[in-house]
């Protein structure tokens, strides 16, 4: 719906507050995510999976309660209700702050929900983008060893020496696949592109689980995947409001910070052209407030 303003990554100052908000005050340190509304009084609500709420409202191109059209993150402010702000704690960076708020609490909230969070077991992450990054992140946090796939053999020293994946597969390459077999607790796909799942699935271990973080155009299992192996086959997307300020604060404790690159709002087309050759480390982040001077 035009003028569509985007956006749903957002780190920023408060500057002014309504006069029933008890949470934040001006000068805190703030983020926004995907979604700025919800019901507030569903199961899902009340459960703080706010994200899975039938009136969730996206921070951009939705509509709101009052009918109005949302806007989002690239401009020079926001008005958001508190319940769907975050904060930012003291002395983290505000420009790597902002991928944490689809990118880190997308990976954040399957790892906790099924889970993964158990030191000396196996991840395996495949694709390496804004949400697959952080995926290893996350792995190498909670003491899983990480093993990254990847359809490119430029993303290796990537994923190894930058991010300290333990290995690294080259996903076309059938007998790196077939030596893997039976070796994984948990798999998060990150990518979107259309590929086929039976390959991956084969690679957990009896009760595995694979989580489905993209929106590829369909997929295909053969049940035997999941049905011989007692696997599982899972679907997640962002995270309730509890989870997001968890995954916050955990990155803050912790010194987790997503690999950027900031642009200025000019840049935004060439940024989208070289988003497309796969030309980013790991997330394009717009300086908003130097944008405009």
């Amino acid at each position: 719906m035009y003028p569509l303003v985007p956006g749903h990554e957002i780190a920023g100052v408060v500057t002014e507050v309504g006069s029933e908000v008890k949470i934040f005050k001006v000068g805190d340190h703030v983020g926004v995510g995907t979604y700025v509304n919800s019901c507030q009084d569903c199961e899902n609500c009340n459960g703080f999976l706010e994200n899975h709420c039938s009136k969730n409202v996206f921070t951009f191109n939705g509509v709101d309660a009052d009918g109005s059209v949302t806007k989002g993150g690239y401009s020079s402010h926001i008005v958001v209700h508190q319940r769907y702000c975050f904060k930012i704690p003291d002395g983290y960076p505000l420009a790597k702050a902002a991928p944490l708020l689809c990118a880190g609490i997308t990976v954040y909230t399957p790892m906790m929900r099924h889970n993964m969070k158990q030191p000396g077991k196996s991840l395996g992450v495949i694709g390496l983008g804004g949400l697959g990054h952080m995926a290893v992140k996350f792995g190498k946090a909670f003491g899983l060893k990480v093993t990254v796939f990847s359809t490119s053999e430029s993303k290796r020293e990537e994923a190894t020496s930058l991010l300290g994946a333990h290995n690294f597969v080259l996903s076309s390459d059938e007998n790196q696949m077939e030596t893997l077999k039976g070796s994984l607790h948990f798999i998060l796909d990150t990518t979107s592109a259309d590929h086929p799942l039976d390959p991956y699935l084969s690679l957990l271990k009896v009760g595995g689980v694979m989580v489905l973080l993209s929106f590829p155009s369909e997929i295909k299992v053969h049940p035997a995947n999941l049905n011989l192996g007692a696997r599982c086959l899972s679907g997640s997307v962002t995270g309730g409001t509890k989870d997001t300020q968890e995954m916050i604060n955990f990155c803050a404790a912790n010194k987790i910070y997503p690999e950027i690159e900031m642009i200025k709002i000019n840049y935004i087309n060439e940024a989208l052209q070289r988003l497309i050759g796969r030309d980013v480390r790991f997330r394009f982040v717009i300086d908003i407030e130097n944008s405009f001077k």
